[in-house]
């Protein structure tokens, strides 16, 4: 696979493989055994650029995802690049399937979090480590000025944000370089498309993860497709339900004709066409099963040309969509 550059000097492979799903949020954790032999394909395959987080887990083992993938790609360490992060925990005390976010970035709370994201993924440092929403209660220079000192003690190589804006982005480069920002990012959910110029400025790289508006976009669900009402998220996700399925078909029909003419799946196009977009956006969707490893991969393989791109966007712009999950909700304090 192709690689791409974050920032000033973070390559990766052109997609990068999202490993939260095999542990939390698309269903009860999957098999270990399973997702070991996965990951190991996946390197295989030509995927460097892995991402996992603190909190990817479950009740009865919160940092269940980063044990995982730091057993898993030891033995790969040195080819690969680990992207992990800081800055939330869950509310408890919700009942929600998707239970709302409490941002925490005091740098004691940074601190005892890049320790314990070090031990659980078995290394010395960390290529990428983002803040996984930004702390209303902590400045964002303070934060900066933590990564900074992070990186002089060879702690992390590389930092970013996780769904920041402008200002935020702006704020915490002048401190600390950005290398990368992670925000959702997919045929359906445009809206920080607006910070593409900021990110040509100060050279930093768009991570986009849910690249597939987590899942609908392959195009494999129906009306009728069922999930875990107590630990799938996408119970919940508008794009699922039965009315979000009907407002979306003229979508998905868009999808069937060009992939049909490029000989290609309509998630390889919904990738591609992000691809084919910047040069430094990446696309990091997830997955347990082989086959949809091996076809997001191949999204790498598809040139769409700038008229092509420019035309499937103003498609998107002119038709109707039903309106597609957002993220978890930030708790209020």
């Amino acid at each position: 696979m192709q690689d791409r550059t974050l920032g000033k000097d973070l390559h990766v492979s052109a997609i990068g493989l999202g490993c939260m799903g095999m542990s939390h949020g698309y269903g009860a954790p999957a098999d270990k055994k399973e997702m070991t032999e996965l990951l190991a394909q996946a390197v295989d395959m030509g995927y460097t650029f892995f991402d996992t987080a603190e909190v990817y887990g479950t009740a009865q083992n919160p940092h269940d995802n980063e044990e995982l993938v730091g057993k898993a790609l030891k033995p790969y360490r040195d080819k690969i690049v680990l992207a992990t992060k800081f800055g939330i925990r869950f509310d408890m005390s919700s009942t929600e399937v998707n239970k709302p976010l409490l941002p925490d970035s005091r740098p004691e709370v940074i601190r005892a979090s890049v320790e314990g994201s070090l031990k659980r993924l078995g290394t010395d440092y960390i290529d990428l480590y983002y803040q996984h929403r930004v702390d209303p209660s902590i400045p964002i220079e303070e934060v900066a000025g933590v990564m900074g000192d992070l990186i002089q003690e060879g702690k992390i190589t590389h930092w970013g944000l996780s769904e920041a804006t402008e200002d935020i982005i702006r704020r915490a480069h002048a401190v600390c370089p950005v290398t990368a920002i992670q925000n959702r990012y997919s045929m359906m959910a445009r809206w920080y498309e607006s910070l593409f110029p900021v990110l040509e400025e100060l050279q930093i790289g768009y991570v986009a993860f849910s690249p597939l508006a987590n899942g609908f976009l392959t195009a494999k669900y129906g009306k009728d497709t069922k999930f875990d009402a107590e630990t799938d998220y996408r119970t919940m996700m508008p794009q699922f339900k039965a009315e979000g399925i009907e407002r979306n078909r003229e979508l998905l029909v868009l999808l069937y004709w060009i992939s049909k003419e490029k000989q290609a799946t309509p998630a390889q196009i919904s990738l591609a066409w992000m691809l084919c977009k910047k040069p430094y956006l990446v696309p990091i969707p997830g997955t347990r099963k082989l086959d949809r490893l091996a076809e997001n991969a191949g999204a790498a393989d598809i040139v769409l040309t700038e008229q092509e791109v420019a035309a499937l966007d103003q498609a998107l712009d002119e038709m109707e969509m039903s309106d597609v999950f957002g993220g978890s909700k930030i708790a209020k304090k």
